[in-house]
């Protein structure tokens, strides 16, 4: 997993309430297990005019001009800021992989659903909440601010306008750790390698028929 700390990046603006993951990563990509090949179609029944389908050419298909994300002035955002209840629906963790692959690092949501919250930390994606005053705040400054980014200091729980505004959040400090050391549940135990291969060791002398 890769780690996050400090990220100065593109915002975009998505001031929906209740973006469920089906918005986010449709059901019909959801066949691969691998983590990556999402992005192409992040938001796909929102960003294309036609139905998309596993396998297609992105390139021949028609982008919708009112959809944000196929704005010229957010190519390459890398901050999501979205409306109440962000992640809703199934629990999906592809709805994390295809924001990830498309290059989105951070989601600024006044709220998650529970389960998107949880596969964020262990994806590598930053999800922040703040108050819906805030938020509301920042969409509003994005949208009439063409290049508008925002620094996100993972170490320090703050989040740094352009105007330099300083705006503190909360994350729970083990989640924290992890995020800042890249560390998955894979990577935590792989910690812990040598006391597994220890154990092992001895188990086999005590108890060989266990491995036969």
């Amino acid at each position: 997993m890769r780690a996050f700390t400090k990220l100065n990046g593109l915002a975009v603006p998505l001031m929906r309430n209740n973006i469920d993951t089906d918005a986010i990563i449709p059901k019909q990509f959801l066949k691969s297990i691998k983590r990556s090949g999402f992005g192409v179609n992040l938001f796909d029944e929102w960003r294309y005019l036609d139905p998309g389908y596993p396998g297609q050419d992105s390139s021949e298909r028609q982008p919708d001009p009112e959809f944000v994300l196929n704005e010229e002035r957010y190519a390459g955002a890398q901050v999501l800021i979205a409306g109440d209840n962000f992640g809703c629906g199934s629990s999906r963790e592809h709805a994390v992989w295809a924001l990830d692959d498309y290059g989105i690092r951070c989601v600024i949501a006044p709220s998650y659903a529970d389960i998107f919250f949880n596969n964020s930390f262990k994806s590598g994606l930053l999800p922040i909440a703040l108050d819906a005053d805030t938020v509301n705040k920042l969409s509003e400054q994005c949208e009439t601010t063409p290049g508008y980014q925002l620094t996100i200091d993972l170490e320090a729980q703050t989040v740094t306008t352009p105007e330099g505004e300083v705006i503190n959040f909360d994350v729970d400090p083990f989640r924290k750790e992890c995020l800042l050391e890249g560390l998955d549940e894979i990577g935590l135990t792989l910690q812990k390698r040598n006391s597994i291969e220890d154990y092992e060791s001895k188990r086999k002398q005590s108890a060989p028929w266990l491995f036969n």
